[in-house]
């Protein structure tokens, strides 16, 4: 009996050797049960991720109180060749932000005293982002660098190449005593931009909205407010309601497309609960001279955005050149070569670029050299043909490069780099004459090659299309995210991206404003 219950207490292996009478099976490791040990990371997985997150905090934190707190700077010397650069936008803060500026002094000029993320500008117009997102003041950025950088509020109205002396005037409301003033240059370097184009088509400058600055922007919020509230008002006919409510957008290109889809968006899933009485009268028109919408994009995403937009009830227009814009209406030269007009309520422009008047007046002065209308030639090295020391870029210039955010960045990092260079360069040299070295064994610079990355469109309903390289074209509701983090992660500051994601967690949870500002 107590045999027996020996065996009972024993695993099966192990009673079943001793049945057998072999101790040796009694006594093999085989017999022992495996004992399982976690790994160092499952053990210690709360703590690594505990650990993490505060890693992660203290370097927001760091960079947070950094950003608003800027170090002491270089003071001006006048050792130093000046480096004049003329705009705030995608080339010029690019430029900026990899200048090292303890070899130069630096002077921007522009009428803004910020940068603009202008990819993002039509989801302001309707209120899915607030403006001061998606603006980064200038000093922001000027006051992080090496060495002081003198930032100027004006608008450069004169170039002279020969003298190397810029004239700029202070375009604020409020002026004081000296409000024009002359700025000498070693090297300019010209990122203005570039005004909208009107193509000569008579009433479009007095009766359209532009899209293309943060004034644009409220003023097309406001007069889609206003058209939607008088449509509301008491007594008005049928005819007026109908004129009233049909918002057009002339540009078939990313920013027309883009302001459709938004201003779709917000007519759809908030004015439809707050005006239902207009809800189902409101129509968006888009109108484009060429035969389809996006034409940088592949074949299939311009088919996928126009069925996406006629599923939308968005009204493509193609083939369809504008004429003359008039308050009310606007005259037009249908597919099918016949004249009509289509009255509207709003009506947003969003097509072509034109030479701003300081380059123009600069295209005037280098007729030899500067064939084209529409913005400066360059060579390369971006250098303004015909020019000494005077460099373009982004829309500003007349080049193979299409006029994007992207090519423009990409142009002011090339820039920067070029001038760091140049600055190294001018060591070597220095040094090789002392010691009697051969300067030409300094290498030339590399001319501008541009990577393009992919381009990407928001068309409504939150799906996006995206144009990548390697032949990938994708579009839809994950596209629509990826379009998301993109533009996030290009935002230029960690303030702007928190801004911008705080904006659209707000519309997802108490949707847009239709306060009419």
């Amino acid at each position: 009996m107590a045999s027996l219950r020996f065996l009972k207490g024993l695993k099966p292996a192990a009673a079943a050797a001793v049945h057998c009478g072999s101790a040796h099976a009694f006594s093999t490791a085989a017999s022992t049960p495996k004992v399982y040990k976690p790994s160092f990371l499952r053990r210690n997985r709360g703590k690594i991720l505990a650990s993490l997150a505060v890693i992660g905090a203290a370097g927001l934190g760091y960079e947070v109180y950094a950003a608003r707190h800027p170090q002491a700077q270089l003071p001006w010397d006048h050792t130093k060749k000046t480096i004049a650069i003329l705009g705030s936008g995608w080339a010029a803060t690019s430029i900026l932000k990899d200048l090292d500026t303890s070899e130069y002094n630096v002077v921007v000029v522009s009428p803004r005293n910020y940068f603009l993320f202008t990819p993002l500008l039509p989801s302001c117009t309707v209120g899915t982002i607030e403006l001061r997102s998606i603006m980064q003041p200038m000093r922001y950025i000027t006051r992080h660098k090496k060495r002081q950088i003198t930032f100027v509020e004006s608008n450069c109205t004169h170039i002279d190449p020969d003298s190397k002396l810029i004239t700029v005037e202070d375009n604020s409301e409020i002026v004081g005593l000296v409000s024009k003033q002359l700025i000498p240059y070693n090297y300019l370097i010209v990122a203005c931009g570039a005004e909208n184009a009107t193509f000569g088509i008579k009433g479009v400058r007095e009766n359209a909205c532009f899209l293309k600055e943060v004034w644009d922007a409220r003023k097309i919020r406001t007069r889609l407010m206003d058209c939607i509230e008088t449509a509301a008002f008491p007594g008005q006919s049928p005819e007026e309601i109908e004129r009233l409510l049909h918002m057009v957008v002339v540009g078939g290109g990313p920013t027309g497309v883009e302001y459709a889809a938004e201003l779709y968006d917000f007519l759809h899933e908030d004015l439809k609960d707050w005006y239902p009485e207009l809800a189902g009268k409101i129509k968006i028109t888009l109108i484009e001279a060429l035969p389809h919408v996006l034409p940088m994009f592949s074949k299939n995403l311009i088919d996928y955005t126009e069925k996406q937009f006629a599923d939308q009830k968005v009204e493509i227009l193609t083939n369809t050149l504008v004429k003359e814009v008039q308050q009310k209406e606007i005259t037009v030269q249908n597919a099918k070569k016949e004249i009509e007009s289509i009255p509207y309520g709003l009506l947003v422009w969003a097509t072509g670029n034109t030479a701003r008047p300081a380059v123009a007046d600069l295209i005037k002065r280098l007729p030899e050299s500067q064939k084209q209308r529409r913005g400066l030639e360059v060579d390369d090295f971006l250098r303004v043909k015909g020019a000494t020391d005077i460099y373009c870029l982004g829309d500003a210039s007349a080049s193979k490069w299409a006029p994007t955010a992207q090519v423009a960045s990409s142009q002011g990092r090339y820039l920067a780099k070029y001038f760091n260079n140049l600055a190294e360069k001018e060591k070597a040299r220095k040094l090789l004459a002392a010691t009697g070295g051969d300067p030409s064994t300094i290498p030339d610079e590399d001319p501008f090659e541009y990577d393009h990355r992919g381009t990407l469109a928001y068309i409504g309903s939150d799906k996006a299309i995206a144009d990548l390289p390697g032949n990938i074209h994708v579009g839809g509701a994950l596209t629509f995210y990826f379009w998301r983090s993109a533009y996030l992660s290009k935002l230029f500051s960690i303030r702007n991206r928190v801004l911008v994601a705080f904006d659209w967690t707000k519309k997802i949870v108490f949707g847009r404003d239709i306060g009419r500002e």
